[in-house]
């Protein structure tokens, strides 16, 4: 009905729905359901509950496709070989303190001479559990069945059900990273005249590095969506996407070291200018203006990346565009304010230089013309190195093209 808005909790509770931990909890319970349902009506009776099969699909299942076929071998693996053990284990001795510790131990060393990688520890997991629900040998084949099952179960779950792509999660980190840095520059641009205190150049400084955490956190969730782009069905021209988002990424991680170098810069100034202002009130006031300019610039560019819509990608290079200019032009009239007062007082003339040389090494690296022909080479690196691991695919693929373009031509 118009007018009427759902409740608070309810809107938190469909926005968690959208996160991959939350859509993780629900296909791994319903790939496991589905495992345990099929592995009770495929065994005969009677037979002990078949956890082994949901305990698999549980394995198995992965927030994206190309994680699950890329580990779901290993994973199995894993399970079956922890099987093998316990039920070795089972028909020698019982279930005891020493017992379990020798089974622990013997999984996590067999776990490693198997080369299951990152899931040894998970070879001791399916040991312990069908230790501890089964000490019966005779149900070892019963046990590799339900592994089986689970592991079947849980592939043809994400292939039938295709994982959600993860870039609109990708795009808002992003985002939300520019909105983070262009807030710093406006930060700065307010703080920047009159006599600046040290400690708030500082707590500049310290605020600088702590980007370097969230680099790190974006970066994780755009390796999700880079995955969740990777041979999944759903999706068309994956590796543009996964592209356009990782040097984009690498841009504004440059950017946010050369913030964190200026912001140093200001704070070896502040220092040196304990008594005075720290720049004169015509330069001041110019800064403060090329900051809001690059502030604008570095958020137009987050838009820009993560914006899949041409229309609306148009629009944010064109803010882009727009914001660089202002912010060179008033980047060379800050560059003649500051060169005419370092010849009437030349001290820390050094610290000017470096400061211009930050602010033009941002403004280069949100270039438009310089981020096209990045995506290029980039795209052109990939492309060679796909075709230098499969080159026969390659060539199939590229008569298959040809073929598919002549025979409008042959018919015409």
């Amino acid at each position: 009905m118009p007018g009427v808005s759902a409740p608070a909790p309810v809107i938190k509770l469909v926005q968690r729905t959208t996160e991959p931990a939350a859509t993780q909890v629900l296909r791994s319970t319903a790939a496991a359901v589905i495992a345990f349902v099929v592995a009770q009506w495929a065994l005969p009776e009677p037979h002990p509950a078949p956890l082994t099969a949901p305990l698999t699909a549980l394995l198995v299942v992965q927030v994206t496709l190309y994680a699950t076929l890329t580990t779901g071998i290993r994973r199995v693996n894993s399970v079956i070989v922890g099987v093998l053990i316990a039920s070795g284990f089972s028909s020698l001795v019982g279930l005891s303190w020493w017992s379990l510790g020798l089974t622990i131990f013997t999984s996590l060393l067999i776990g490693r001479c198997v080369r299951v990688n990152e899931f040894v520890v998970e070879v001791a997991i399916s040991a312990m559990l069908v230790l501890g629900v089964s000490q019966v040998a005779d149900t070892a084949w019963e046990r590799v069945f339900e592994t089986l099952v689970g592991a079947g179960v849980g592939l043809l779950f994400n292939l039938l059900f295709a994982p959600p792509v993860w870039v609109e999660t990708a795009g808002a980190s992003i985002s939300g990273m520019g909105k983070r840095m262009g807030s710093m520059f406006r930060t700065l641009g307010e703080e920047i005249g009159g006599n600046h205190p040290v400690p708030k150049a500082a707590a500049r400084l310290h605020e600088a590095r702590r980007l370097d955490h969230d680099i790190v956190e974006v970066d994780a969730s755009l390796r999700q969506a880079e995955e969740s782009l990777m041979l999944n069905p759903r999706v068309r021209q994956g590796l543009l996407y996964r592209v356009v988002l990782r040097t984009g990424l690498d841009t504004l991680e440059i950017c946010a070291v050369v913030l964190r170098v200026l912001t140093r810069t200001l704070t070896d100034l502040a220092k040196a200018r304990t008594e005075e202002e720290l720049f004169p009130a015509d330069v001041a006031v110019l800064l403060r203006e090329l900051f809001g300019h690059m502030s604008d610039a570095i958020e137009g560019f987050a838009v820009m990346i993560t914006t899949q819509i041409a229309a609306s990608g148009e629009e944010a290079e064109e803010r882009l565009a727009e914001a660089l200019g202002r912010s060179r032009a008033t980047r060379d009239r800050v560059a003649d304010l500051l060169l005419a007062n370092v010849q009437e007082h030349p001290r820390q003339w050094q610290l000017h230089g470096a400061l211009l040389a930050e602010i033009d090494r941002i403004l280069d690296e949100l270039d438009i013309d310089k981020r096209t022909e990045r995506l290029g080479e980039e795209l052109d690196r990939r492309a060679a190195d796909v075709h230098e691991r499969h080159p026969r695919i390659q060539t199939v693929l590229r008569r298959l093209r040809g073929a598919t373009r002549n025979r409008p031509r042959a018919e015409a």
